[in-house]
């Protein structure tokens, strides 16, 4: 049998859970990496640049297909069963496909920082040789048990529902993270020489716009740092309700989404100056440089769990909204219950997780795959069929509706002539430069 469709409750629970899919891993340590790199504060100017044609487009898109379809994506069917267009019943399979894949090695990342959550707890992680510490876990079967422990928590929220599980998970644990980051930042910066960090984030290095990489790895950012996909944030769309001003809550959300990014920042970079540490090491400054960090603080390992606890619920927050969108799309096709549906996917996702769990060198070469290919080619897919084959004043009436701002048009606009070629100039790009996000 299939389940009466929830809506969320009221705009706040609707736009923390939105924040809660933008926030994640990669906020905590590619942004500030890039913003330190390709021209401090001169990144910004990029960076909001595209946010506004990409990512508040992208969103405001995505959000208004799926509340007016009431569906996720395999509303597409619907849409074009009247269209002559080659494979169009395959079309929604793509972006399922691509955001159950981001679940599938997001997931496993996630079990590494429940990991060093409890190695912290625990006092495991002190006198360790750090990089040697990560060795140990990824790419090895000690990954195992943390990589389910994920799959668990994921499922467990996502069986409970839009409501009791998704909204109100957000509502207590996004709040958290901000405080916590918060008080982290604050220590952070009270640290020795932590000014040199701040230097690095915010200096403008003007002659780096003359760089197109800037551009490029900008771009990428603010793609890819929102969650787009075609498909992740219009399952969240379709439980919304007609009251909601779609524009401004997407406002919000690449306003928090931004300012986490930031926060963390200020965190890890002026630490990682004032010790004298790599702070554009990539993946490894989450588990190996900001472990170092810790560990030259008095009080290291509280504030080290309290970091990694703050990670737990950014990452949280986002696998349940990649694991729901093959959960929603399940119990459409098939009428099965959310909790039959959320244990068939999350055993698919876990078992195909194990062979990533023992080669990071598979684990890489999925993750690019995802990443640089489905996910931007399932926005194309979605926000293509949105943009260019539903009816031009339907779609402006659905994003103008609850709104006070009537941005319908010009979001139709950038979305036909901005948007979709941009976001498959960024799968040309990926492919030429690797991952860009």
């Amino acid at each position: 049998m299939g389940e009466k469709r929830e809506s969320f409750t009221n705009k706040i629970g609707f736009m923390l859970s939105c924040v809660g899919a933008a926030i994640g891993l990669g906020n905590i340590w590619l942004f500030s990496w890039k913003l330190g790199k390709y021209g401090g504060a001169a990144f910004l100017i990029p960076y909001f640049i595209f946010v506004a044609l990409f990512a508040v487009v992208g969103l405001v898109g995505e959000i208004s297909f799926g509340r007016m379809m009431k569906r996720g994506i395999f509303g597409l069917s619907e849409i074009l069963k009247d269209i002559n267009i080659p494979f169009k019943n395959l079309l929604p399979i793509i972006p399922i496909i691509s955001v159950a894949g981001v679940f599938t090695f997001y997931v496993i990342v996630f079990g590494w920082v429940i990991r060093y959550f409890f190695s912290y707890l625990t006092g495991a992680i002190n006198g360790v040789e750090y990089g040697a510490y990560f060795g140990s876990i990824a790419g090895q079967a000690a990954s195992i048990p943390w990589h389910i422990l994920g799959v668990v928590l994921s499922v467990v929220v996502i069986s409970f529902g839009v409501v009791k599980g998704i909204e109100k998970l957000n509502k207590i644990i996004m709040p958290l993270m901000f405080v916590l980051f918060l008080g982290l930042m604050v220590r952070s910066l009270t640290l020795p020489n932590a000014i040199d960090g701040v230097k690095f984030l915010l200096q403008p290095k003007w002659s780096m716009l003359e760089d197109p990489m800037t551009w490029i790895m900008a771009l990428g950012q603010a793609f890819f740092t929102v969650g787009l996909s075609g498909s992740a944030l219009l399952v969240y769309g379709s439980y919304l309700g007609d009251d909601v001003e779609i524009p401004a809550s997407v406002v919000q959300t690449c306003f928090l989404d931004t300012t986490a990014a930031l926060m963390a920042g200020f965190i890890i970079i002026p630490a990682a100056f004032s010790f004298g540490l790599d702070a554009g090491s990539g993946p490894a400054l989450l588990f190996i440089t900001i472990p170092a960090i810790f560990s030259n603080i008095p009080g290291g390992q509280i504030l080290g769990g309290l970091f990694f606890l703050s990670v737990i619920f950014a990452a949280l927050s986002s696998a349940i909204n990649q694991l729901e969108v093959p959960v929603e799309a399940i119990m459409d096709r098939y009428k099965i219950s959310r909790i039959k549906a959320a244990i068939i996917v999350g055993t698919i996702a876990c078992i195909i997780g194990l062979f990533l769990d023992l080669n990071m060198n598979w684990f890489g070469k999925f993750a690019d795959f995802v990443s640089i290919i489905l996910i931007p080619l399932g926005a194309v897919i979605g926000l293509g069929v949105y943009f260019y084959y539903v009816d031009k004043q339907r779609v402006i009436d659905e994003i103008n509706k609850g709104s006070s701002v009537k941005a319908g048009a010009l979001i139709l606009w950038l979305g036909r002539y901005i948007f979709v070629p941009g976001t498959a100039a960024i799968i040309i790009l990926g492919l030429v430069y690797g991952s860009i996000g």
